[in-house]
């Protein structure tokens, strides 16, 4: 569905991204490892839109995005939930999803998905007139997938979802992952807790120094002795 090939990506003269060659498949959830500087994000924003890179490809459904807006990727069915939720602050809940859906024009079908946004987020509900701003950390980032929901995506990029939430909000991001993946959206994920991804994705990707240095299932994920001690807190038991 999302094929990403040797895409290179720089800020002036630092290559954030240095050749990366992945694929995300349709209806599964993919997520993406790797530690702070690796180019993660820089990954997302490029397949997005909003970063252009300086060479490779970025192709969703055979076609190629790396050279279309963002808003036009957007329309393509991407939809990207960004890192520190970036929600509008001095807009109102119900502003802010409503802004999720700049591109669409049928009112009645935008008006449905709200409700339907407020049945799947309750807080969102009881707060839909409150700025975004003031929100707990948590409500921001309920809103932030909400937000990014509303353009009807087929493929969602989340990055860092959980960051800076405590474990229970933790908890309830990944349970949102699973079933938004159950409800047949392919999602591609950044993500730190590599426990709780072992919860729902279906294949694992490691980004060290702009670079894909490991691609694997699961198992083969969990095995990595590398990985074991890095993201899994685990130590091999000497003999």
């Amino acid at each position: 569905m999302l094929e990403i090939a040797d895409v290179a990506t720089s800020y002036g003269k630092i290559e954030a991204l240095k050749g990366v060659s992945l694929g995300v498949a349709k209806g599964r959830v993919t997520c993406l490892l790797g530690p702070n500087g690796a180019g993660k994000s820089t990954l997302m924003l490029t397949i997005a839109g909003i970063l252009k890179p300086r060479r490779g490809s970025v192709r969703l459904d055979s076609h190629e995005i790396s050279g279309l807006s963002s808003a036009k990727i957007v329309a393509r069915g991407l939809a990207l939930v960004p890192e520190n939720r970036l929600v509008f602050p001095q807009m109102s809940v119900k502003e802010n999803l409503a802004a999720g859906a700049y591109q669409r024009r049928d009112a009645s079908g935008i008006a449905e998905d709200v409700e339907r946004m407020y049945s799947r987020f309750p807080r969102l509900a009881e707060r839909r007139d409150q700025l975004a701003g003031t929100l707990s950390g948590g409500e921001q980032q309920m809103l932030a997938v909400a937000r990014a929901l509303m353009s009807r995506p087929r493929i969602l990029l989340m990055d860092e979802p959980s960051l800076g939430l405590a474990p229970m909000l933790v908890e309830e991001v990944f349970r949102i992952v699973a079933d938004l993946n159950r409800e047949g959206v392919t999602i591609f994920l950044v993500e730190q807790n590599a426990h709780m991804a072992l919860k729902v994705a279906h294949h694992f990707y490691l980004l060290e120094q702009g670079l894909v240095t490991f691609s694997g299932e699961p198992g083969k994920f969990a095995e990595d002795e590398v990985i074991q001690r890095a993201y899994l807190g685990r130590r091999r038991t000497e003999a």
